[in-house]
């Protein structure tokens, strides 16, 4: 689901405080083109281009370094995030200029009236979305699920995915008594049995299952698959970032390529990073390739439709207190790039 941080300046204590992690550096000069037919000076000034990314434990840093596509020709710093909102707000206060989420995050965005564009879509599996229930559950639809303690995590796919079910259901989030936890609250209050049910998504799955727990229902045909690759307006307006950023998104494409013809080796390194069962991630990786292979996509209009989609869906729920034009949120100006990427 991937810790480099900023320079000794005054953005480095308001970065340590979002992430609660190690703060350090890493720079690379290698004089590789960056870019589709960069010009002769772009090349040149982008050895002392910054690029502040953020990044999930085990995420693209180690995805680039794996495939060995981590020769960066300017200075890049991986910052790890726990959340895409984390991200969101760390662009919207100047800390990062790149970093990825759900198609949800950014909808909060424009509510807060952050600073955030979406450059790319990110298309991948959505296998590890599901909502558990205990091994001794006598529920077997959503809808036996009425009346009773549900726990979520708010403002995420499990939080969209959960409103869906329940409306196919005939029910709303006011039905429920539904309880917005963190990931590992969640984990740990499922396993005390302080939840009848439980939305989430990732390694807490096979975590919870190993003790008996059981899926109700996944929610692989509710979401699309889209994820987003998000920047600040900042850094696309700077000459020299925008260069990078292109440069940046080409190589997580190839990452990704090499990923999918190097599965064993990529789950080995990346359960280690993020103290997993091997054997969980690995299968957890095949499914999520059986279902879709992972693809860096220019931005379109069926993805903005998508993102309009899930935004409509938390206003009728009430989540947002009026209805959004995402659009605004969208920037092409990266699509030839990422067209031109082999």
């Amino acid at each position: 689901m991937f810790t480099n941080w900023l320079r000794q300046n005054f953005i480095l204590p308001l970065g340590c405080l979002l992430v609660a992690t190690a703060c350090s550096e890493v720079k690379s000069t290698s004089p590789t083109t960056i870019a589709a037919n960069p010009i002769p000076s772009q090349i040149a000034a982008s050895n002392t281009t910054q690029l502040r990314v953020a990044k999930y434990k085990g995420g693209w840093d180690l995805g680039l370094k794996l495939a060995g596509l981590d020769d960066f020709p300017y200075q890049t710093q991986f910052t790890e995030f726990t959340g895409g909102n984390l991200m969101v707000q760390a662009i919207n206060a100047g800390a990062i200029d790149l970093a990825s989420a759900s198609e949800i995050p950014p909808i909060f965005a424009i509510e807060s009236k952050a600073s955030v564009k979406i450059i790319a879509t990110l298309k991948g599996p959505t296998v590890g979305q599901v909502v558990l229930i205990p091994k001794n559950s006598t529920a077997k639809t959503i809808a036996d699920l009425k009346g009773k303690k549900v726990g979520y995590v708010k403002a995420t796919t499990a939080h969209y995915f959960l409103i869906k079910m329940l409306e196919k259901a005939g029910l709303t989030m006011k039905d429920i008594n539904a309880v917005p936890l963190s990931i590992p609250d969640g984990l740990s209050a499922f396993r005390k049995g302080e939840l009848d049910a439980w939305a989430t998504y990732g390694y807490s799955i096979p975590q919870a299952q190993k003790e008996g727990a059981r899926v109700l229902e996944s929610a692989k045909d509710i979401l699309s698959g889209n994820f987003v690759i998000i920047a600040s307006p900042n850094a696309i307006a700077d000459p020299k970032k925008k260069v990078a950023i292109a440069d940046f998104l080409c190589r997580l494409q190839k990452s990704q390529t090499w990923r999918e013809s190097n599965l064993k080796q990529w789950s080995k390194t990346y359960a280690t990073a993020i103290d997993v069962d091997e054997s969980i991630v690995y299968k957890d990786a095949q499914q999520g390739q059986q279902q879709r292979r992972q693809e860096i996509l220019p931005v379109s209009d069926e993805a903005i439709a998508s993102q309009q989609k899930v935004a409509d869906t938390f206003f009728q729920a009430g989540v947002i207190p009026t209805k959004v034009d995402v659009k605004q949120l969208w920037d092409r100006s990266f699509n030839e790039d990422i067209a031109k990427c082999q």
